[in-house]
């Protein structure tokens, strides 16, 4: 194991990515790539409460199916990683002199357990998640980010889920198999300058800066855990491990930050 972890940003997509090959090869070459962590630190579009909550500590025997009318082998999908109470008391330790934390027993919604079980298909190394608050302004997100990423430093992979592109209602529409609209190129495209350029302030701004912002997020949950990653990486390297679109326009873009 390296002696810093790197922080990662995966666009999820779809639930049924866990047993689509096409999709899923990517993210096992990906998963096979990275050092090995001591743990992963969860953060997904799935999961918005109000304090900052801890989820489940325990293994996760019990998954959250937030997904409705799919195939019913979906809900039988099982990956009992083992939970990370050690990494619960070091958040606890980090944020709780100056911000509210609330233990929950919530267990791991698919935006975590879905790519998980593919970056780490043994299902043996310790995860835990915890929300993002809606509270949050775009700022605190990152400086929440800030605040993890001593993490790094003692093993812990911090793990972003969701989509730098997510308008699902236009995505039910489009043909899958055609090229994705240009507006949500146009944002994706944007996105990862900002990551390049190292420019927080563009992306907690991105609903002023963006083009096509409020086109590409209808609602903001699944652009939002790329600022707290952002933040946790501080001014690292990037990489773009995966590229492309899904579903015609949801991006499968996923961020290495070194």
């Amino acid at each position: 194991m390296t002696d810093r972890m790197p922080v990662a940003f995966i666009g999820h997509g779809s639930p049924m990515n866990a047993v689509d090959r096409s999709h899923f090869t990517e993210w096992r070459a990906w998963g096979a790539a990275l050092p090995r962590p001591k743990a992963v630190l969860v953060v997904s579009a799935h999961w918005e409460d109000t304090p900052v909550s801890i989820g489940s500590t325990t293994r996760h025997n019990k998954l959250v199916y937030d997904f409705y009318g799919f195939p019913d082998y979906m809900y039988d999908l099982k990956y009992p990683a083992p939970g990370a109470p050690g990494v619960a008391d070091r958040i606890e330790g980090l944020l709780s002199p100056h911000l509210t934390i609330q233990r929950t027993n919530r267990g791991l919604d698919h935006g975590g357990w879905v790519p998980l079980m593919h970056l780490f298909p043994q299902g043996d190394v310790p995860v835990l998640q915890i929300s993002m608050p809606t509270t949050m302004t775009e700022e605190e997100l990152f400086l929440l980010g800030r605040e993890l990423s001593p993490l790094r430093d003692e093993g812990v992979l911090i793990l972003g889920t969701g989509n730098l592109t997510h308008n699902l209602r236009e995505a039910f529409r489009a043909d899958p198999a055609g090229p994705p609209p240009e507006y949500a190129v146009a944002f994706d495209s944007w996105v990862a300058g900002s990551l390049i350029n190292g420019d927080s302030k563009a992306l907690q701004s991105w609903q002023d800066e963006a083009p096509e912002a409020f086109r590409s997020h209808p609602s903001a949950e699944h652009y939002r855990p790329i600022l707290v990653t952002a933040g946790a990486a501080a001014s690292a390297d990037v990489g773009f491990p995966i590229e492309g679109f899904e579903l015609g326009l949801i991006s499968r873009r996923s961020v290495h930050f070194d």
